[in-house]
């Protein structure tokens, strides 16, 4: 069965009723009261919903979407998984962690009770090893702070690990960052290495649902004392989505992308005229759009939104 709409469960939780004083009292900006204006059309949202159902291709981030940070299964994940199997739709996990391999997110999927093959997934440690051939066809070498499966990513294209004199400096996903590995990190950039990262994402969340430090937040450390800017390889970034239309061979009309973040998610959707679905699942609540000049298509409480028994 399909999730309580995110214009039940949004409004209710954020809104209100009479009785609750505390948010009642609270002063919220116009764009904000514009959100939630937007939220309370229905027809407008069944209409953008429907028109998101009859996609063919989707391309979905997995945390806060499909599993939570402590891997659990999301509320209605499965279901949609399932209606996109039914409906022999095109899909495609586009992850921004690097700290896992396809064939490590395929069994953590298994393990969930979903099935997908591995050619179904693709992480910005992959899109990170085909930038860095695209830039060195012949291999280099790369100073790497990850989780192994970013390494091999690196090698499989050509590329040695290097922690003396490399070409690159790359930073992924992983919770082994120190003092001593940033500092290297920092030393070999003021050498002359390129700062590579495999995504800007600040901060994700761990099994409890609490806010933790992510790639991007270290990313910012070596940025502001080396005075150099990091190239981003994972979403936002046009490399990653280009591969993903590629496979699923739609047009950007039948195509969405499906995630919990605005600055990466619901802008790789927004950069590429794809049509975005912001789910409340992950980092990102209501309150949180406020700040940002663009919005997404469409704003659901979570996947499980989407399956409908006339599809």
């Amino acid at each position: 069965m399909p999730t309580t709409s995110v214009i039940d469960a949004v409004l209710n939780q954020h809104m209100g009723s009479k009785k609750n004083a505390q948010f009642a009292s609270r002063q919220t900006t116009l764009a904000l009261e514009k959100d939630f204006a937007l939220l309370q059309d229905r027809k407008y949202h069944n209409q953008r919903l429907d028109a998101i159902r009859q996609k063919q291709g989707y391309i979905i981030d997995m945390e806060g979407v499909i599993y939570d940070g402590g891997h659990r299964l999301l509320p209605g994940a499965k279901q949609f998984v399932d209606f996109l199997h039914t409906n022999n739709k095109r899909f495609f996990f586009l992850t921004n962690n690097s700290g896992a391999s396809p064939s490590e997110l395929k069994q953590k999927l298994a393990g969930l009770g979903i099935d997908v093959t591995e050619d179904h997934f693709f992480t910005s440690g992959m899109a990170t090893a085909e930038f860095l051939h695209s830039q060195m066809p012949e291999g280099g070498s790369c100073y790497v702070i990850g989780e192994p499966c970013l390494g091999d990513a690196l090698t499989a294209k050509g590329f040695t690990i290097d922690q003396r004199n490399p070409d690159y400096v790359i930073l992924g996903e992983t919770s082994t960052y120190d003092y001593d590995s940033l500092t290297t990190a920092v030393q070999l950039v003021m050498q002359g290495a390129k700062l590579i990262a495999t995504n800007p994402d600040i901060e994700s969340l761990d099994a409890s649902g609490k806010r933790v430090p992510s790639c991007g937040t270290f990313v910012v450390i070596v940025e502001e004392i080396t005075k150099t800017k990091a190239f981003f390889c994972g979403k936002p970034s046009a490399l990653p989505m280009r591969y993903a239309q590629r496979v699923l061979g739609t047009k950007r009309e039948n195509t969405c992308i499906i995630g919990d973040r605005m600055d990466t998610d619901i802008v790789a959707g927004i950069s590429s005229e794809i049509d975005s679905v912001l789910v409340l699942s992950g980092v990102t609540a209501m309150e949180d759009l406020a700040p940002f000049a663009y919005r997404p298509y469409l704003v659901l409480s979570g996947v499980g939104e989407i399956p409908d028994s006339s599809y």
